[in-house]
C-alpha cells in the first residue's frame, strides 16, 4: 500500500492525536483537566501535524506559541508539544534555508526553555543545554538530509549516525534523569542503561532489527526496575521500528510489529489497569505508525532508485542509437569510396587494358563488389525505420542512393523540405567545406537535420533559420541559429527529447564538440565544431579515391 500526499498527512495528523492520547490519557477527567478541555488541547496539539510536510515553518512557530500556553495552563499537552516542535524543526531544516530555519529554530528554542523553566528551580548550564540541544540536535539531522536530496544511492554517512545517536542519548536523558533515582537499581545503573538505549541509534540505519530487540529489552528492564522511565524510552523503540520498516520484508515486519504492540502492552498494562476496545485501538495505531511512514519511506526510496536505473538506461540506449547511426554514416562513407573504385576499374578495364593488368583489373572490380554486397547486408541489420519505409515505397534503388549521398546534399535536401513545411531557411556552406574528409561533412549534415527540425518543432513553420558551414584551420564549423518563435498558436510536433544529446553524442564521437542555448536576439544557436584528421595520421582531405603509382626501385 503506497501512502502519498493527503493520506500521509491524514496518517501524521492520526499520530499526533494518539501520541498526546497516550501521554494525557490518565490525566482525563480530572479537576484540573475536564475531558472537553482535555479533548480541545489534544486537537490543538495532533492535527497541526498533518500540515508540517506542507508548511513547517508556520507549524513549528504554531507548535512554539502553544508550548508556552500548555505550559501556562499547567496541562499535560505540555509533554506532546515538546515532542512534536522538535519533529516540526526537523521538517523546516529539511525543506527550507537557513532564512527560515535560523529564526524558527530561535523561537522553538526560547518556548522549549520557557518550559523548562519551573517557578523556584534556578536555569542552570544544563537547563540551556537542554533547551539548545532539543532543536539543534533534529535541526542538524533536517540539513543533512537536504544535503542528501537527490542522491540515487544511499552512502555511508558517519555525521548522520552520529547525529542520531546524540539525538537519542540527548532525548533519553532529558526525558528520564528526574526519575533516575526511582527505582532499585543505582543512579549510575539506570543511566548507563538510558545512554545504551539513546546511543544504539547510532547504528539504527544499519543493524535496525538488533537495535529493535536492544531497544525492547532496555524498555521491558526498565519497566521492571525503573518504571518511571519507560515512557520516553518507548519513543526509541518506535524509531527503532520505523527504521527497521524501511529495510526489513513484510515477514519481518510482521514480526516487528507483533514484538512492539508485545512490549509496549508489558511497558503500558499493569494490574490497576482497564482494558478497553479503545486503548487497545490506541496502542495498535500507535505501533502502526511508524510501521507505515517506515514504508512509505522504502517505497518512495524504490521509486527513485528505480528511476535512476531506468534513466541510467535510456541514456545508455540513445547513446547507443546514435553510435550505430554515426556507423551507418561509416559504412556509407566506405561504400562510396568502393564504388568509385569499382567504377574505375571497369572504366580501365573497357579502355583496353590486357595481360597482367586487366586481370587485376578484373580482381579489383570483384572483390569491390563482394565489399558492397557485404556492407548492404550489415546496413539492412543497422538501418532505420525512415529507410525501411523509403526502401519499400520505392525498392532497393532507392537504399542505395541514400548510402551514397552526397552530405552537401542531404544538407540541401534538409533546407528544401523545411521550405517546403514553412521556414525561411538561408544555407551558407563555404567552398573550403566541400574539401573536408567525408566522415566529417555527414556528421555536418546530421547536424543541420537534426537543427532544422528542432527550429520547426520549437520555433514554428513561420520562422526565419540561418545555416553556415565553414572551415577553420582544423576544423568545420556548423551554425544553425534561428529567431523568435511565431507568437500565433502551431500544432505540437512529436519528440524524444534526445535530439541535442545525439548531436552532442555524434559532435563527441569525433572529438569535436556543440552547445545549444539562447541567441541574443531571443531565439535559439546551435554551434558545432567538428574536428579535421592529422594528416599526419594518413587522413585525406580529398574525399575522391587517389591513385598514387610507386616506381620500382
Amino acid at each position: 500500500m503506497r501512502w502519498r500526499g493527503t493520506a500521509l498527512d491524514v496518517l501524521l495528523a492520526a499520530c499526533g492525536l494518539v501520541l498526546d492520547v497516550l501521554v494525557t490519557w490518565g490525566h482525563w477527567g480530572g479537576p484540573s483537566a475536564p475531558w472537553w478541555a482535555a479533548v480541545l488541547l489534544c486537537l490543538l496539539a495532533g492535527l497541526p501535524l498533518g500540515l508540517v510536510r506542507g508548511w513547517p515553518g508556520p507549524v513549528a512557530i504554531y507548535f512554539s506559541v502553544l508550548l508556552v500556553v500548555c505550559d501556562r495552563l499547567g496541562a499535560f499537552t505540555t509533554d506532546t508539544v515538546q515532542i512534536l516542535l522538535p519533529v516540526a524543526v526537523g521538517v523546516l531544516a529539511r525543506d527550507k534555508g537557513w532564512r527560515w530555519t535560523g529564526p524558527v529554530a530561535v523561537v522553538a528554542s526560547a518556548a522549549t526553555a520557557v518550559n523548562l523553566a519551573d517557578p523556584g528551580i534556578a536555569f542552570t548550564r544544563t537547563s540551556w543545554f537542554y533547551s539548545v540541544g532539543l532543536i539543534v540536535f533534529p535541526l542538524l539531522i533536517g540539513r543533512y538530509l537536504r544535503s542528501q536530496k537527490g542522491q540515487g544511492r544511499e552512502e555511508p554517512a558517519p555525521l548522520l549516525d552520529l547525529l542520531l545517536a546524540g539525538g537519542g542519548v540527548a532525548f533519553a536523558v532529558l526525558g528520564t534523569w528526574p526519575a533516575w533515582d526511582s527505582g532499585r537499581p543505582p543512579v549510575w545503573a539506570v543511566g548507563l542503561g538510558v545512554m545504551l538505549a539513546g546511543l544504539a541509534l547510532g547504528v539504527v540505519r544499519k543493524h535496525p532489527g538488533a537495535v529493535l530487540l536492544l531497544e525492547s529489552l532496555v524498555l521491558m528492564v526498565a519497566d521492571q526496575y525503573a518504571p518511571r522511565t519507560g515512557g520516553s524510552l518507548q519513543l526509541l523503540v518506535l524509531v527503532a521500528l520505523g527504521v527497521f520498516a524501511t529495510r526489513a520484508s513484510w515477514p519481518w515486519v510482521g514480526a516487528g510489529y507483533l514484538l512492539t504492540c508485545s512490549v509496549t502492552a508489558i511497558v503500558t498494562v499493569d494490574d490497576h489497569t482497564e482494558i478497553s476496545s479503545f486503548r487497545v485501538i490506541a496502542l495498535m495505531a500507535m505501533v502502526t505508525a511508524p510501521v507505515a511512514i517506515g514504508r512509505y519511506v522504502r517505497t518512495r526510496q524504490d521509486e527513485a532508485r528505480q528511476a535512476g536505473e531506468l534513466a541510467v538506461e535510456r541514456l545508455r540506449a540513445d547513446r547507443l542509437a546514435e553510435r550505430e547511426r554515426i556507423a551507418r554514416d561509416v559504412h556509407d562513407i566506405v561504400a562510396h569510396h568502393v564504388g568509385a573504385m569499382v567504377l574505375r576499374a571497369s572504366a580501365a578495364q573497357y579502355a583496353g587494358a590486357s595481360g597482367p593488368a586487366a586481370e587485376a583489373l578484373a580482381d579489383i572490380r570483384d572483390t569491390g563488389h563482394r565489399v558492397l554486397e557485404d556492407l548492404r547486408g550489415l546496413l539492412a541489420v543497422l538501418r532505420d525505420p525512415e529507410r525501411d519505409e523509403l526502401s519499400s515505397a520505392a525498392g532497393g534503388h532507392a537504399r542505395d542512393l541514400l548510402m551514397l549521398a552526397d552530405p552537401d546534399d542531404v544538407m540541401r535536401d534538409a533546407v528544401a523540405r523545411m521550405a517546403a513545411a514553412g521556414l525561411r531557411v538561408d544555407l551558407n556552406i563555404a567552398t573550403e567545406a566541400f574539401a573536408a574528409p567525408l566522415v566529417v561533412r555527414a556528421s555536418a549534415a546530421r547536424i543541420v537535420q537534426e537543427g532544422l527540425t528542432n527550429v520547426l518543432k520549437h520555433a514554428g513553420p513561420e520562422a526565419a533559420a540561418e545555416i553556415t558551414v565553414g572551415m577553420e584551420p582544423r576544423a568545420m564549423t556548423v551554425e544553425v541559429r534561428n529567431g523568435p518563435g511565431t507568437a500565433g498558436p502551431r500544432e505540437t510536433l512529436p519528440s524524444t527529447g534526445q535530439g541535442i544529446a545525439g548531436m552532442r553524442e555524434r559532435a563527441r564521437a569525433l572529438g569535436g564538440r556543440l552547445s545549444a542555448g539562447p541567441a541574443e536576439d531571443g531565439g535559439w544557436r546551435l554551434a558545432a565544431s567538428l574536428p579535421l584528421p592529422d594528416p599526419k595520421d594518413g587522413a585525406d582531405a580529398d574525399p575522391e579515391c587517389r591513385w598514387t603509382a610507386r616506381g620500382a626501385s
